[in-house]
């Protein structure tokens, strides 16, 4: 019997993986996997309706954009209802902090070309789930890009969808319950 060794060239380095791209929010995690209120269109007052904070690491190399969909999964198993589309996110940024959808001036609005897309309410950036019954999973996908997305005015979950095929180097996915 021959003894095979291995050998690693630079280029099979190279091609192995890299980490793998993650995406996470802090407060969905210490709620046990549940979306918190203040996130939702239940929540009170000012802690209502606001966009989550999300982490993501290990964008993978040759990343020249992220792009994020946030969707009920379970409004309609055919269409999932669509809560959040951005576009264009930096690949050197880290992550989207608590109430960042809607504020003037938001961290890579203006200088990364960043653009918050329409939801399934026809309104631009987050919107919060209200579902008629408990027990829905809202499903956060993060992609990883190797170009940036010219989309145009009202950009929906479609035509980003559409954009991006052939497109996408990477993608991690974070699902909470509602």
């Amino acid at each position: 019997m021959a003894q095979e060794s291995l050998r690693l060239s630079a280029s099979t380095v190279a091609a192995m993986p890299q980490e793998s791209l993650r995406l996470v929010s802090h407060p969905i995690a210490a709620h046990d996997g549940r979306l918190p209120r203040q996130y939702t269109r239940e929540g009170q007052g000012a802690k209502k309706d606001m966009s989550p904070p999300l982490e993501w690491y290990g964008v993978p190399e040759g990343t020249r954009s992220l792009a994020l969909v946030v969707q009920d999964i379970d409004a309609d198993p055919a269409v999932p209802w669509t809560h959040w589309v951005v576009a264009n996110i930096p690949p050197d940024t880290k992550g989207l902090p608590e109430g960042f959808s809607g504020k003037e001036g938001a961290a890579g609005r203006e200088n990364g070309g960043l653009q918050e897309g329409v939801n399934d309410w026809k309104q631009p950036g987050w919107r919060g789930p209200v579902p008629p019954s408990r027990g829905h999973r809202i499903q956060f996908k993060l992609y990883a890009l190797d170009d940036e997305m010219h989309l145009g005015n009202k950009v929906t979950k479609d035509k980003l969808m559409e954009a991006i095929e052939g497109h996408v180097l990477g993608e991690a996915e974070l699902t909470a319950v509602f």
